[in-house]
């Protein structure tokens, strides 16, 4: 008996080879009207579905495929008696292959489509074909994927049929691309009409890389990305040397990544678990910038992460260089520094186009049992709303100061507290169950000069130590969020030594 593959492709890469190959094997191919078309052209000889059902495509082709005929000829078990049986004496033949993939909703609603154009693109037809047929998987071969044809045609050419094992793996990706499909029209949907948090929370991630490892070496790890990633995300990293990236990597570069791209002048910014060792800035220059990071705290620097806002030149590779770093990401490389990179050949050079406008994006943690998600913490701040809550006020250079503190610490893991000058950390204090723990963690930790600079804390000062213990390290100024009940002791305190202190109203824990 002939057998029939039904071929009905929105991405047409390489269908016309693979319907050759079987025609060549001896199959009818069965196939609707643009894919038809297509296979025509190259010479195949095609039955057309509506020959097949004795019905024509309706409704500007949004029914085509659903009809017995052609899921009956799907979902028979062909090692059922009774299933042969019924479709025999309704004049249904078997349909053996199902080469479909579905209409490019994704790419439609990307494209800035108007509502009724991208409503088109949701395939019906398709994914009803794909589920009948997967399935059916026993009986069926079920191709969604381009790549997957070659596969296919070598198992026929050997044997005739294909590999129970090669038919189970198919309907796996089958059911995977339809469930896919589903998500992106659910998202679609959630997103046009302002739903944030819906009723189901649906989501897709799709394997970029096998990790080295966890956490931990004995932790098995991998890194999904998300369907369509913001360009400087990090699915979008090119890795130009070094040894493969763990999961601390990934985490690393993402929270450093996250705080170089808080700065228009060229900026620096060394990652240790999460939290900056430094961060630095200059107007001109990316060394200068670095070397001021760098210097917060060099011993907590080894072995870090290191990220910049410009393009890396030989000079600076070789400063960078003298120091054990485990990764360094950029927004490219100059061909001399990638080669004094690469007489370290286990460390990680990244590039990712780090001038891109950041986007809002949802934060999600996995917890027993469930998961949590908020929105990430990208609010717009003017400084010239904060609040003068003392009777002193800050100069111009002590603004910019705590302008430049209030951008690091809101990156610094709570209870966080750091000391800056208008271009540089001085010392950090990060993760702290007290805060006044965190003052004095930075000022231990300090080899930068403490006296002059600016203090600030990511919430507010529960009670005046913190401020006592900032004056008596010489801080000039300080900017926390305020809201605390005892804010007028606090107030105090800063106007008995003399020291501006300024309320943003604004909390940036960070956990």
């Amino acid at each position: 008996m002939v057998k029939t593959a039904l071929i009905s492709v929105s991405d047409k890469a390489c269908v016309t080879e693979f319907a050759i190959g079987l025609s060549e094997l001896g199959f009818e191919i069965l196939s609707t009207g643009g894919t038809g078309n297509v296979l025509k052209k190259a010479g195949v000889l095609v039955t057309p579905v509506s020959g097949r059902t004795g019905f024509p495509e309706i409704l500007d082709g949004r029914v085509k495929t659903l009809h017995p005929a052609i899921h009956g000829g799907l979902l028979a078990d062909t090692d059922n008696p009774d299933h042969l049986e019924q479709i025999r004496e309704l004049g249904i033949t078997p349909i053996s292959i199902l080469c479909v993939n579905l209409y490019p909703f994704r790419e439609t609603v990307k494209s800035g489509a108007e509502e009724n154009n991208i409503i088109e693109n949701i395939d019906i037809g398709g994914p009803t074909l794909i589920r009948s047929s997967a399935k059916n998987f026993q009986s069926v071969t079920v191709v969604i994927d381009p790549g997957d044809y070659e596969e296919v045609l070598r198992q026929l050419r050997e044997t005739g049929e294909t590999t129970l094992e090669l038919r189970r793996e198919l309907a796996r990706k089958a059911f995977a691309h339809t469930a896919s499909y589903d998500i992106a029209i659910s998202g679609y949907f959630n997103r046009s009409m302002d739903i944030l948090h819906p009723e189901k929370l649906l989501l897709e991630f799709k394997h970029k890389q096998a990790l080295r490892y966890g956490e931990n070496p004995h932790q098995k790890a991998a890194f999904y990305s998300e369907p369509n990633p913001e360009p400087a995300s990090l699915p979008n990293l090119v890795q130009h040397q070094g040894k493969a990236l763990s999961y601390n990597n990934i985490m690393d570069t993402d929270a450093a990544v996250a705080m170089v791209r808080e700065f228009e002048l060229p900026a620096a910014v060394i990652v240790k678990h999460a939290n900056p060792c430094g961060i630095g800035r200059d107007e001109t220059s990316l060394m200068r910038a670095f070397k001021r990071a760098h210097s917060t705290d060099a011993q907590s620097a080894f072995g870090g992460i290191i990220a910049l806002n410009r393009k890396v030149d030989a000079e600076l590779a070789e400063h960078m260089a003298k120091n054990f770093v485990e990764v360094i990401v950029a927004p490219g490389f100059t061909e001399d520094a990638l080669a004094v990179f690469g007489k370290k050949k286990n460390l990680r050079i990244l590039s990712l186009p780090l001038d891109a406008p950041p986007t809002p994006f949802s934060q999600m943690k996995r917890v027993r049992g469930g998961i949590l998600i908020q929105e990430s913490d990208t609010i717009t701040e003017t400084p010239a709303e904060w609040k003068i809550a003392t009777a002193c006020t800050p100069d111009t250079e002590t603004m910019r100061a705590l302008e430049f503190a209030w951008t690091v610490v809101k990156h610094v893991k709570s209870n966080a507290v750091v000391f800056c000058q208008p271009d540089e950390t001085v010392a950090i204090g990060a993760g702290q169950m007290s805060r006044v723990d965190s003052v004095k963690i930075a000022v231990e930790k300090a080899v930068k000069e403490l006296r002059g600079s600016v203090l600030a804390s990511d919430a507010f000062f529960p009670f005046r130590d913190s401020v006592d213990a900032a004056a008596s390290y010489g801080v000039k100024a300080i900017v926390q969020p305020g809201g605390s009940i005892r804010d007028k002791e606090v107030i105090e305190a800063a106007n008995e030594h003399g020291i501006p202190m300024l309320f943003t109203g604004i909390r940036h824990f960070r956990h």
